[in-house]
């Protein structure tokens, strides 16, 4: 098949959703299909050793979001030049915006089916750089209708199912989780890990994501402060970037954990966060905002256990005290749960919530595209019966 996966974000630097598309490209194309990524340039030049093609469309740096490109395909004569000469089996948009208009575009154009997947709170996102509900409500109605417009619609999760049916979507769902690439944890990712960031020998709290207060860090360093209060000798790693970094460092300051608090920013080696990973006690991941759970996997999958919200997408994998925990979603909770991993639970205990967590939670990208593959076909053959 001839497939493209169109996404607002991609390599070099990507969120979560970027993160998806990138193996959605590479798991399709070890099945031996024609992948091409569609998405604004990301940086220039920039294309990376990939067995697929990156056709990308000029954009600019949105100014509160600075991470993100924003850009229009028909103002990029080079790209719609190329695009011209492209057919596709199937369109896959990660999301509804920029990405999604072209997507949109190209399959009326090409009559040919979208499928959508709805990855974000894009309310949430709405309200936070415009605090105006009637402004949230119509951008969840345009929302709404572009997955109306698509021919199959996905989540990553069951919680983004019912986020998606709580903005008036009532059209048919299918759940198609998130993956993890499987690999056998290596000492050596540890040993650097341990090296680059300088990690002592204590008890090592993780994070690993956006530096955004909608993923609910400050609860993070709320609770390492209880807890190094309490008496425990920890470091607390946040790794990632964002637009609240200094924030959080500040933060960090104030609570008086600035000097056990290390900022990695963007990890571009995937063994060396497999070896933050490793090194880590507890995985800590309190977001309400994911739809899924991609970090929670990862860690997983190097036998590091995690910390996540009850009720949360990320705590649908999650058998409380088994594979990982779950707490309330309060920083004296997120204390009491971590306390009770690190200093009441014997080193038996905690092995056996480690080899169970690798065991039980991640799922293998080669198994997510499998699923895929299964669903694009299902819907091409579909859409043959009809005409």
């Amino acid at each position: 098949m001839r497939i493209a996966q169109c996404t607002d974000t991609f390599l070099p630097v990507v969120d979560g959703v970027g993160r998806v598309a990138v193996a959605y490209a590479n798991g399709l194309s070890r099945l031996g299909h024609e992948t091409t990524v569609i998405t604004p340039i990301q940086d220039v030049g920039y294309r990376g050793n990939y067995p697929y093609e990156i056709l990308d469309f000029i954009s600019v740096g949105i100014p509160t979001a600075t991470q993100y490109k924003a850009g229009v395909s028909s103002l990029d004569s080079n790209y719609m030049a190329k695009i011209k000469k492209r057919s596709f089996d199937v369109l896959h948009a990660h999301s509804p915006l920029i990405a999604g208009w072209e997507a949109l575009r190209l399959a009326n154009m090409q009559k040919i089916p979208l499928v959508g997947t709805f990855h974000s709170k894009y309310r949430n996102d709405i309200l936070r750089y415009i605090n105006i509900d009637v402004v949230a409500d119509l951008g969840v109605k345009y929302i709404v209708s572009f997955y109306e417009r698509c021919d199959e619609v996905w989540t990553v999760s069951d919680h983004a199912a019912e986020t998606l049916r709580g903005y008036g979507f009532n059209g048919e769902i299918q759940i198609v989780h998130n993956g993890c690439e499987p690999k056998v944890p290596q000492k050596s990712w540890e040993e650097a890990a341990r090296q680059t960031f300088h990690l002592r020998p204590v008890s090592i709290l993780l994070y690993v994501g956006q530096l955004d207060y909608k993923k609910n860090i400050r609860s993070i360093l709320e609770a390492a402060a209880l807890l190094m209060r309490q008496g425990t000798d920890i470091q607390l790693v946040l790794a990632g970037q964002g637009q609240d970094e200094q924030n959080l460092r500040d933060d960090a300051d104030t609570l008086g954990i600035s000097q056990n608090t290390i900022f990695t920013g963007h990890l571009y080696e995937q063994d060396l966060l497999n070896g933050l990973y490793m090194s880590a006690s507890l995985f800590v991941f309190p977001s309400l905002y994911d739809t899924g759970g991609l970090v929670v996997s990862e860690a997983a999958m190097m036998g590091t256990p995690s910390v996540v919200v009850r009720n949360s997408a990320p705590a649908e994998r999650i058998i409380d005290r088994q594979n990982s925990l779950i707490c309330e979603d309060t920083p004296e909770d997120i204390c009491k749960t971590m306390d009770y991993y690190l200093n009441r639970m014997d080193r038996n205990a905690q092995d056996s919530m480690r080899s169970c967590a690798q065991m039980s939670i991640p799922e293998s990208w080669d198994t997510i595209m499998n699923q895929v593959h299964a669903r694009y076909e299902g819907l091409l053959g579909r859409i043959r019966m009809k005409r």
